[in-house]
């Protein structure tokens, strides 16, 4: 196990990312480096980098941090074994989440991660998490089966059982229950995995991370230019609150980083800029929102459909 080869990973994914985003969009993110105070319950550090206001991106956030504390919170050891319990941690990972201002190109959300757990008694316990979904406004079958190709291929060396699980996975994780409904078309999402060691699950949470570029840059180019008015704005800011009822009641990431006492600014970067919420409201009958609902918040084998 080499921490120092992971965080290497990671600043070298965060640093791809944002370089591939700013040629896209043509703004240049803010880069804000952190550290935690000495006597502050949790140590390390981080690179918040962040664009708003942006001809692509309204907001967006990608983010590294490293971290060590002196026992999990309970966000993190309430499926654990009990040794886990008060164990002292080590967690670092990268997280995005993009809010494009184009109503047409979907918001998307992108995280992989490690984390150390050292009990008093027996060896540390490491296991690898993250994954990638898709939450677009307005729906594309060509989009969706993009995305969740460009997932399945990624994890294909793994073994064949890694996509349906883990897209079965995503699907259940990224559901509003009050709502009683996906937060998008889902994606990927994994946790606890320790299969086959460190090396075994390093290199997955590396093939999810890299494959993040391909499997959602040729949907911004294929969107990016769409008119789009004031009906299409209010729609976007209407499921963007279901977005921010997500992250603040269910996202375990979110109440991690919170109950650990993380740094709250770079937690909480994935909220999008603009949301509303309305009283009871649905769609017209027949509109392209409608169809949203209809036909795209619901699982469905978007990869498959690809398929010869």
């Amino acid at each position: 196990m080499s921490p120092k080869l992971v965080r290497d990973h990671l600043l070298g994914l965060q640093d791809r990312i944002v370089a591939a985003l700013e040629a896209e969009g043509g703004d240049a993110f803010l880069s804000d480096r952190w550290k935690k105070e000495p006597g502050s319950t949790l140590q390390g550090d981080g690179i918040s980098r962040i664009v708003e206001g942006g001809r692509l991106l309204e907001r967006g956030g990608c983010g590294f941090s490293h971290v060590t504390g002196p026992a999990l919170p309970a966000s993190a050891t309430q499926h654990r074994a009990a040794e886990l319990v008060n164990a002292p941690f080590e967690a670092m990972g990268v997280s995005l989440v993009l809010h494009p201002l184009n109503p047409y190109v979907p918001t998307v959300h992108m995280n992989v991660r490690m984390l150390v757990a050292t009990p008093a008694s027996g060896s540390p316990a490491v296991w690898f998490g993250g994954g990638m979904d898709l939450t677009p406004y307005y729906g594309f079958e060509e989009d969706a089966q993009h995305f969740h190709s460009v997932n399945r291929d990624a994890l294909v060396p793994f073994g064949a059982d890694k996509y349906p699980r883990f897209k079965r996975w995503c699907d259940e994780y990224f559901f509003l229950k009050h709502r009683n409904e996906p937060r998008g078309i889902g994606g990927i999402f994994f946790d606890d995995f320790a299969e086959g060691g460190f090396d075994n699950g390093f290199a997955l949470m590396r093939a999810v991370g890299d494959a993040f570029l391909e499997a959602y840059l040729p949907i911004v180019r294929r969107r990016r230019d769409t008119p789009w008015g004031e009906r299409e704005r209010d729609f976007q800011t209407y499921r963007r609150g279901r977005y921010v009822e997500f992250n603040l009641v269910f996202d375990r990431g979110t109440h991690f980083g919170l109950q650990s006492g993380g740094r709250s600014e770079s937690i909480l970067m994935s909220m999008p800029p603009v949301a509303t919420w309305r009283y009871d409201w649905h769609p017209e009958p027949g509109s392209a929102e409608a169809r949203l609902y209809r036909d795209f918040l619901r699982p469905r084998e978007w990869a498959d459909a690809t398929r010869p």
